[in-house]
């Protein structure tokens, strides 16, 4: 099994989009991310036996993919600022079982849910020394009879204590505004994102505010999975600290919204450039 130091666990989906069916979810643009940082990065996750979308990330990562019957499938609707989103299908649950013993040393482990298929539990089997980054966002939907996604309240103390960094979206939470406090209140590095707004870093409870860099917005999907990966990723480029890797996560998310596709999400040229603005601190 290929040695990993940034192990991600997820669903990767397949979206629907007018171009075709493209691989999506947390761990696809996390695992770009990760790997031009330069992380060595090995991803857990459920498709359909023969899913061809997994080429793409095996660019970038070592796969461990348990077979389901069917590839989690979303399909985004855009109107304005608003997104309705469905999804049509999901793979096969993860737990502790499905990781590759030779990856459960890795020093960063994202956990990346899209549609409430990772266990919670597993967080807690995990070495205490392991920088732990939650991106809860799948275990904060609900799907009706229709396939749409709706809100589900999310909130469990144990968990949110034991991971290091816990980012969402402000949007996440809108039916539930009480927990961006509640979050704060336990996670040592929570960040709400606001899309072109920027948002808040709360760092033991206490909030401060950060910017969003202003640039031309061609598509906002896999923004905040880009702008949570590089807090965690960059780490080591950055003395560990958090507010540098904070700027250096702004300044990568607002680059991935000028184009389409993970592949296209950063490149080498806008990491290094990201890294040298705060090297100086």
């Amino acid at each position: 099994m290929t040695a990993i130091d940034y192990l991600l666990l997820g669903h990767m989906t397949a979206d629907l989009t007018p171009h075709g069916r493209t691989p999506g979810g947390t761990v696809s643009y996390a695992a770009q991310v990760a790997h031009t940082l330069g992380r060595r990065v090995g991803i857990v996750t459920s498709t359909a036996a023969g899913e061809t979308l997994l080429a793409t990330l095996a660019q970038y990562a070592a796969l461990s993919v348990r077979v389901a019957d069917h590839t989690t499938t979303f399909e985004n609707i855009y109107r304005g600022t608003e997104r309705i989103q469905y999804c049509h299908s999901t793979a096969t649950y993860l737990t502790w079982d499905d990781i590759p013993a030779g990856w459960l040393n890795a020093p960063f482990v994202h956990l990346g849910p899209i549609a409430a298929e990772v266990d919670p539990r597993l967080i807690h089997r995990l070495p205490p020394e392991t920088l732990v980054l939650l991106t809860p966002q799948g275990w904060m939907r609900h799907m009706d009879a229709d396939g749409r996604v709706h809100f589900k309240r999310f909130y469990d103390e144990d968990v949110l204590r034991r991971a290091d960094v816990v980012v969402f979206s402000r949007q996440d939470i809108v039916a539930a505004p009480e927990l961006e406090p509640e979050f704060a209140a336990l996670v040592k590095h929570l960040f709400v994102t606001d899309g072109a707004s920027g948002g808040t870093y709360y760092h033991q409870g206490v909030p401060q505010p950060y910017a969003a860099y202003p640039v031309t917005e061609v598509e906002p999907t896999g923004a905040g999975d880009v702008f949570a990966t590089t807090l965690l990723a960059c780490l080591p480029q950055v003395g560990h600290d958090m507010g540098r890797a904070s700027r250096v996560a702004a300044r990568l998310a607002a680059a991935c919204v000028t184009r389409a596709g993970i592949e296209n999400s950063v490149t080498p040229a806008e990491v290094q450039s990201a890294l040298d603005m705060v090297k100086d601190g």
